[in-house]
């Protein structure tokens, strides 16, 4: 049976006959007890039905029972359910008879197919028969369907009658019908259950008659729908195929990479299918069916330089390299090679370090071997192994991949090397040089254990020099010195080092490669003279090694030999000594040694003349001793230490810069002690000593937390009142002066707490809830000095504000209003009450019922806001409004000259007015005493229930009684 939504269709054989039974039964009790009521329906017990499996015929002998029922009862209410159910009765029959069950919802999302390769058949479309293939008779189910909807049009079930009826056209072979009734079914019910599946059965349909446009809008409609559902993957497949028999190739793509990305983003990379994890062989059809349109599409584009623009998530590149190599393939299937190979060629440079691109960078070569062309397979190699040698970023990325490609790269190194090295020997052109310096160096980078590495290395160090690279020269003779077990040209190989160094600090273009030149050539150096202790070429090489390892910046070692020289007996003269002390000074402070070098800096100004230039740059040095020791205080939380070495720093050096950033830490440290009047002082000083210095304004923001932390809130206020206008900020701006009149409050300086508050509304009418904070705060202040006309004011601007809010209105605004409406209806309440009922009445009658009506709008306002504690106030207000009218109206002036009768009916028909009114205020009271059961219990809701025990004594009098019912209910 199709997918009905009552579990009755599940019932088979016996069953049914049984449900036509108590049907007709239903309807001989009836005739006797009348129509059936709501509150029947409410007693009848439940019936569960279970699924059972049907006997032979019993489908029939059920359809029959339901044909006498409709013939026998034709206005019973039973009737549309009994249509319903001998015509799905009738489809199940049909069903049984076609010999397969009807597909279940989603089946038609397992649609197979196949891309259009040469010969190969498109997608199919599960359900949709073609014009002359066998077809099972559905009429009947149709003709019951087709009645049911005649006869109940507007039945709100009506989807389920439209997708079977569609499914029986659909079997029976009228596609056109079955479309139709697709067509209305989404267009009618676009809430229905089966919208998703009416529109890919919609879309099979149309793909199938080649409306190829109408498919697409089909597909769509599944696709903008739900991205979980069962049917998107294979609506995106075949939205993907509608656009492409539109000729759309580019739009075709999209769809079809959308595929790609479902299924293979997040695969494992292997290149197989077959091995991935987690792929049904289903899945893996689609995926190749996938690839092959694809590559449909893209050779009929620009080929593989179409297929960047489709790589717009660095998550594609987990399947890039299959769309490149299906492409290839495809291109190899037609014999074009040369596209072929560059297709591969354009995944490995868009992709170099992917652990596909060895492989398809070795199909390149095969292909060129293959297909007869031995130059382009000789560049295809120089190609590999620069991609892949030593060097290559390939190894750092992929070292798996790397070591797998080594066999070819060292093979073909081997044959680059020696042809590139003869070459040059020949012909001495820089090119060829160039040519076998490369090939050379990738063979003994990426085979270093070679046993005439040594050897090679050397000459490799030679060819360099002789070209004045002599930098890379002197790389390439270290490493023949010192990189390999001793050999017989290892000393003359650590000399020849040095002297590439100093042929690469003369030849140096800038400073940075003079110095670096430099700098190597004192490591290369020391290298020796350790190394080589006994040649005789080692007492030269040591002279300048000291003033080099400072320029350098090797600081441990430039202290190390400083220190020999000022360990040296007898002393050297004083400009030796200065630049031994000067070296020490230096470096003790770049590691951070600030007592050792304030000591060294000493000494060297004790060596330097008054007048010599260099002397300030020695008194900054050591006022940066001072400070930084200072600063090593401070980090180890020795914070007098700290302050006491900030305040050194002005008696050492007085005029130093240093002493503002001295100055400015020792407050910064007080502040960290808690000294706040310490910290005030110095600050205060800092800020009338240097009033243009940029770090003023962090002095006012010291200041604020200073104050803050001595409780000076006035102070403390003004501070912040000056953070607000220096801030260009705005959030900042806005924080500081809210805080600068909160400070004002609490200082009890009211006035200049509203002249800050008052501001602040003006500068900030937005985040809505702070200003309308404000102004709440402001209407407070206004009502405390007797200002009533403020106050209301300010209320009427808090509720506008909120009104008018926007997306700005939270719950605390929705709060304040609310709080204001209520208050604004105050004054509308006293005009009403103002109103007497006297003679002339009718003049006064009506002028109180228009009061009436404000007091009733304003409230109406506070209590639309839906605020608990204020609706409850205005609804327990509301009805002693009413209460209050009914009483007024009862004690109203009596006309005078009435008799005692006609005052009696007067009275009476007073009491006829007044009675409504006093309702109306019951009615309210006990709306607000009902809140009590949604847990609102404040003293607006005790008020009713009140009113309500002296106004219906009998029934709310019993206080006791409702104050335990209340608690039970909260």
């Amino acid at each position: 049976m199709r997918r009905s939504p009552d579990p009755f269709f599940l019932a088979r054989g016996a069953w049914g006959a049984a449900v036509a039974a108590v049907l007709l039964a239903a309807c001989a009790t009836r005739e006797a007890k009348g129509p059936p009521t709501l509150q029947d329906l409410a007693k009848r017990p439940a019936v569960k039905v279970e699924p059972s499996k049907p006997a032979d015929g019993a489908v029939e002998k059920t359809m029959a029972a339901y044909e006498r029922f409709l013939r026998n009862a034709p206005a019973e209410n039973e009737r549309p359910e009994a249509m319903r159910r001998l015509a799905d009765l009738a489809m199940e029959s049909a069903e049984a008879r076609a010999g397969a069950p009807a597909p279940a919802e989603g089946a038609a999302a397992n649609t197979g197919g196949t891309a259009p390769s040469p010969g190969a058949a498109e997608p199919g479309t599960a359900g949709a028969k073609v014009e002359g293939e066998a077809k099972t008779d559905f009429t009947r189910a149709i003709e019951q369907y087709l009645a049911y909807l005649q006869a109940f049009p507007a039945d709100p079930g009506n989807d389920v009658v439209l997708y079977q009826l569609a499914h029986a056209y659909e079997q029976n072979g009228d596609l056109a019908r079955a479309l139709e009734y697709l067509t209305r079914l989404v267009k009618e019910y676009p809430q229905t259950r089966y919208l998703e599946e009416a529109n890919f059965r919609r879309g099979e349909i149309l793909f199938a008659t080649r409306d190829y446009e109408g498919a697409e809008q089909a597909y769509s409609t599944i696709l903008k729908a739900n991205s979980y559902s069962q049917f998107y993957q294979r609506a995106l497949f075949m939205e993907g195929w509608s656009v492409y028999k539109q000729g759309r190739l580019e739009d075709a793509l999209g769809y079809f990479f959308g595929v790609l990305d479902l299924k293979l983003i997040g695969r494992e990379t292997e290149a197989d299918l077959a091995k991935v994890q987690g792929l049904s062989r289903a899945e893996r059809e689609l995926i190749e069916d996938t690839l092959r349109v694809t590559s449909l599409c893209l050779e009929n584009l620009q080929g593989a330089e179409t297929i960047p623009r489709f790589m717009t998530s660095n998550l594609r590149r987990d399947y890039e390299y299959r769309i490149y190599a299906s492409l290839g393939e495809l291109y190899l299937k037609q014999e074009r090679v040369k596209d072929a190979a560059d297709t591969y060629q354009a995944f490995v440079q868009r992709n170099p370090l992917q652990a596909q691109s060895p492989q398809l960078a070795a199909r390149v070569i095969e292909i060129y071997q293959q297909f007869g062309f031995p130059q382009l397979a000789l560049e295809s190699k120089k190609q590999f192994v620069d991609r892949y040698g030593a060097r290559s970023e390939l190894r750092a990325a992929n070292e798996p991949g790397w070591k797998k490609a080594q066999p070819l790269v060292r093979r073909h190194l081997g044959e680059l090397a020696r042809d590139y090295h003869a070459q040059a020997q020949k012909s001495h052109k820089p090119a060829d040089v160039d040519e076998a310096v490369h090939w050379y160096r990738d063979l003994l980078e990426s085979f270093p254990q070679d046993p005439e590495a040594p050897h090679n290395t050397f000459l490799l160090g030679e060819l360099l020099y002789e070209n004045h690279r002599y930098v890379e020269a002197a790389t390439r003779y270290e490493t023949a010195a010192y990189g390999f077990d001793p050999h017989p040209q290892a000393a003359d190989a650590g000399y020849a080092a040095l002297l590439s160094y100093a042929g690469a600090e003369k030849a140096a273009a800038t400073p940075a490669e003079k110095d670096a030149a430099s700098a190597a050539e004192v490591e290369s150096a020391l290298h020796f003279s350790e190394t080589f202790r006994k040649d005789p070429r080692v007492a030269p090489v040591l002279a300048d090694a000291a003033d080099r390892l400072f320029a350098h910046h090797d600081l441990d070692r430039a202290i190390d030999v400083a220190e020999r020289v000022l360990a040296i007996v007898p002393t050297p003269p004083d400009a030796q000594v200065k630049v031994a002390w000067t070296v020490v000074a230096h470096s003790t402070f770049e590691k951070g040694q600030f007592a050792k070098s304030e000591h060294a800096y000493g000494e060297v100004l004790a060596l330097t003349p008054a007048a010599d230039p260099a002397r300030p740059g020695f008194v900054e040095r050591l006022a940066a001793s001072v400070y930084k020791q200072g600063e090593q205080a401070r980090d180890a939380g020795k914070l007098a230490d700290a302050a006491a070495n900030f305040d050194r720093v002005a008696t050492v050096a007085p005029g130093s810069p240093v002493r503002i950033n001295a100055q400015f830490d020792a407050a910064a440290a007080r502040i960290a002690m808690k000294d706040w009047a310490g910290a005030a002082r110095t600050l205060e000083d800092f800020r009338a000593r240097y009033p243009g210095h940029p770090l003023q304004s962090q002095v006012t923001d010291k200041l604020a937390a200073v104050y803050l932390e001595s409780q000076d809130w006035a102070h403390a206020a003004r501070e912040f009142e000056a953070i607000s206008a220096a801030r260009a900020e705005p959030e900042a701006a806005r924080a500081a002066l809210w805080q600068a009149a909160e400070l004002f409050a609490k200082a009890g300086d009211k006035a200049q707490s509203g002249r800050v508050y008052e501001r602040y509304v003006k500068a900030w009418p937005a985040p809505l809830e702070a200003a309308e904070e404000a102004r709440s705060r402001l209407a407070t202040m206004a009502a405390e000095r007797g200002d009533g006309a403020r106050e209301l004011a300010l209320r009427r601007e808090i509720l506008a504000a909120d009104q008018g809010g926007g997306a700005g209105r939270t719950d605390r605004t929705r709060y304040l209003a609310a709080d204001a409406a209520l208050r604004l209806a105050e004054p509308v309440f006293e005009e009403y009450r103002r109103v007497a009922l006297v003679e002339p009445l009718k003049k006064q009658l009506k002028l109180k019922k228009a009061r009436l009506e404000d007091v009733l709008k304003a409230y109406a306002v506070a209590a639309d806001y839906g605020v608990a504690d204020v609706a409850t106030a205005a609804t327990h207000h509301t009805a002693e409004l009413y209460h209050d009218f009914g009483k007024a109206l009862m004690s109203s002036q009596r006309p005078k000259g009435l008799s005692k009768e006609e005052l009696e009916q007067y009275n009476v028909l007073l009491e006829e007015q007044a009675f409504p009114f006093e309702e109306k205020a019951v009615e309210l009271h006990e709306a607000n005493a009902r809140r009590s059961a949604q847990g609102i219990y404040d003293k607006w809701v005790r008020a009713s229930y009140a009113a309500l025990g002296e106004m219906r004594p009998v029934r709310y009098g019993k206080s006791e009684l409702s104050e335990v019912s209340v608690r039970a209910i909260r």
